[in-house]
């Protein structure tokens, strides 16, 4: 394939930000560019709604407020942050509920091997504002509070006990991305002066003790500081360390071979951590793409074949796609849902059905989400 190799910089904030570094398949060619999705253009709306590709499909799996079908678990308002993980030959999605005060939580629905629901049921209760999350390499759900000196929590996608991980910092919690190279998970905050944290487990893969550090900048270098005060009692995390960089809504996080992605709403930013390098990269910058089809930047994942999908809060209530060669279009657009937002973003183990949620609905409310299953030729 061929590829952009050019670098350019760009002082953001204070700090240089590199533009235009590709080098693997797996790499986004950085800012990536307006132009034709590799799944061609969207056809006209489904029975559900959804605008997709030729030979794409979607299913309805889930309406807050009624039974999953085959099942007695009634679904949870506000759906939000979701994952996927392997079950025997099925696998399970984990769904965030973002309500408030003490009524969020995460439910789960099973699949068997050939995509029927087998099972659904709560895995978290009692939370607020369970807003994204992320994966663990040892098969749980860290889930997130978006709200002051929020928590995480630590939940079995079987349905385990869940726990609360104090060590991981209270502030407004958006997204988390384990990365098993450096064994840490990645943090975003969803402040307009938030930051970027990453937590520094004391044994990878028990999150009940560890250091939580914050991104800054010295002399010209990024570096990583310790958070003096995690719990924020007095000082909220993002304030006391004054060389922290500053993120413009942190929203979505994602791992991938050596670069976590992570999203800002408040500039419509998808960032590329290159951890390995310790540089920062901007993937997608609306004010930098003429005709940029992403707004609302919000959850992200990626595809088998290293494309990246990024749900919109707003915008055109699409899905889009960032492909390894520079090209960020529409992979589909959600009608008659305008006042929503779509979350929830994640693949099964195979790679070939999407899951997504849309938080509010058609009737702009957090009792009216629904949950959805898209199938088809994705790329591998």
């Amino acid at each position: 394939m061929e590829r952009r190799t050019f670098l350019r910089a760009a002082v953001t904030g204070g700090a240089a930000v590199a533009f235009g570094f590709s080098v693997t398949r797996e790499a986004i060619a950085y800012p990536a560019q307006t132009g034709p999705s590799p799944y061609g253009p969207l056809q006209a709306a489904d029975a559900n709604g959804l605008e997709l590709p030729a030979d794409f499909t979607s299913r309805v799996l889930a309406h807050t407020g009624d039974a999953v079908t085959g099942t007695d678990h009634t679904w949870h308002g506000a759906p939000d942050g979701g994952a996927c993980f392997a079950d025997g030959d099925g696998w399970i999605y984990v769904s965030n509920s973002e309500l408030p005060l003490g009524t969020g939580g995460v439910s789960a629905l099973r699949f068997d091997a050939a995509a029927g629901i087998t099972g659904a049921y709560p895995i978290l209760s009692g939370t607020t504002q369970n807003c994204s999350g992320g994966a663990t390499p040892w098969n749980t759900w860290l889930s997130c509070e978006e709200t002051d000196r929020g928590y995480v929590f630590e939940a079995d996608p079987w349905g385990g006990e869940a726990t609360r991980r104090d060590a991981m910092g209270r502030f407004k919690h958006e997204a988390a991305a384990a990365d098993p190279d450096r064994e840490v998970v990645y943090l975003t905050e969803d402040e307009s002066d938030g930051n970027f944290y990453r937590f520094v487990p004391t044994i990878w893969g028990d999150m009940s003790a560890g250091t939580l550090q914050v991104l800054a900048e010295a002399d010209g270098a990024l570096t990583w500081i310790d958070v003096p005060d995690p719990t924020g009692a007095t000082i909220r995390t993002r304030h006391q360390v004054d060389t922290a960089r500053i993120f413009d809504g942190g929203e979505g996080a994602h791992y991938r071979n050596g670069t976590c992605f992570f999203t800002t709403k408040g500039d419509n930013r998808v960032w590329a951590y290159d951890a390995a390098a310790n540089v920062l990269h901007i993937a997608y910058d609306d004010d930098l793409t003429p005709n940029g089809p992403l707004s609302g930047v919000d959850n992200i994942t990626s595809g088998q074949a290293g494309d990246l999908y990024v749900a919109e809060d707003g915008g055109n209530m699409e899905i889009c796609i960032i492909t390894p060669d520079d090209v960020v279009a529409p992979f589909l657009r959600l009608t008659g849902q305008d006042e929503s937002e779509l979350c929830g973003v994640a693949f099964n183990p195979a790679g070939d059905r999407l899951y997504f949620s849309s938080q509010r609905g058609p009737a702009g409310d957090s009792g009216d989400g629904y949950t959805y299953e898209i199938t088809g030729p994705f790329r591998k």
